[in-house]
């Protein structure tokens, strides 16, 4: 037999699954930003918006230019956690868990959605979901259908334009002013 016909003798890996992070939400939080998962570099450092190049951080802060943002780095994620929860903000994502390789939303296989009617009774302020992104804004009927059983009147969704590295078509500057429109509509800035 020809090693062209002999089967393959390498062995079949199934893909890997993630889980996402916890929510970062308190009882102070008027807007939820979702992401769709977090990006490979956040998963290893368990902190949300851990890539460098990533903007939301960046976009924060000049939002807030009077109240610094604490210094990057996981000695100092807690801190960056508490200063978005003082301004209103909190952070989760749509998916609770996916199969992903890489970092890119469109590598995401098989994600189970987060329970996200749980998070209301940590948030009773919560007026606004605002969607980090087109995948994640893609689930935004679903996001609402789960909320509308525990929420009246309605939250508000929103689909910002993300603050990935691979949304390059968007400047830093129109990104920040789509983000300070939606924070300024619920009193933020």
């Amino acid at each position: 037999m020809s090693d062209l016909c002999a089967p393959s003798l390498a062995p079949v890996t199934a893909p890997v699954r993630w889980q996402g992070l916890p929510p970062v939400a308190s009882e102070k939080t008027v807007v939820l930003v979702l992401g769709s998962f977090p990006g490979a570099a956040s998963l290893r450092a368990q902190q949300y918006y851990a890539h460098p190049q990533n903007h939301f951080w960046k976009i924060l802060q000049a939002l807030w230019p009077q109240h610094p943002l604490p210094a990057a780095g996981p000695e100092h994620y807690l801190q960056r956690c508490d200063w978005l929860l003082a301004r209103g903000l909190g952070l989760w994502d749509v998916y609770a868990s996916c199969e992903r390789e890489g970092s890119l939303d469109t590598s995401i296989r098989n994600p189970l959605v987060n329970d996200f009617a749980r998070l209301l009774g940590r948030c009773p302020r919560l007026a606004a979901v605002a969607h980090n992104g087109a995948e994640s804004f893609r689930h935004a009927p679903a996001v609402q259908a789960s909320l509308a059983a525990q929420h009246r009147p309605p939250l508000q969704a929103v689909r910002l334009p993300s603050t990935s590295p691979a949304n390059a078509s968007w400047s830093f500057d129109r990104k920040l002013a789509a983000w300070a429109a939606v924070l300024s509509a619920h009193r933020l800035l």
